[in-house]
């Protein structure tokens, strides 16, 4: 059974960065695109930015310009660079696969965005 954890979130100012990671049980991001959600409070999980085995990236409206996933396969983890972090970011962050999200959600992690 995959396991995804999730880490690197964090409480930060508005306009700051923080980078997110998420470690896999198996070597499923070789053989699958991979992608990073989240849920606001009140809200419903969304996807914020995905990634193909070859590397092609594809992100939300809201997060264009400022977010950046990229994905390491031989050490099984994805990573989410977040910079001009703005207070609508906030959020709890997971990984899965896409364009479906197939594994067990993680514990995720919580990004906050505030002074």
């Amino acid at each position: 059974q995959v396991q995804l954890v999730e880490s690197g979130g964090g409480l930060v100012q508005p306009g700051g960065s923080l980078r997110l990671s998420c470690l896999a049980s198996g070597s499923i991001f070789s053989i699958t695109a991979m992608a990073w959600y989240r849920q606001a409070p009140g809200k419903q999980r969304e996807l914020v930015a995905s990634i193909t085995r070859g590397g092609s990236t594809n992100y939300g409206d809201s997060v264009k310009g400022r977010f950046t996933i990229s994905r390491d396969n031989a050490k099984n983890t994805g990573y989410l660079q977040m910079n001009s972090l703005k207070p609508e970011d906030t959020a709890v962050y997971y990984c899965n696969s896409a364009p479906m999200s197939i594994y067990d959600w993680g514990q995720g992690t919580q990004v906050t965005v505030s002074s």
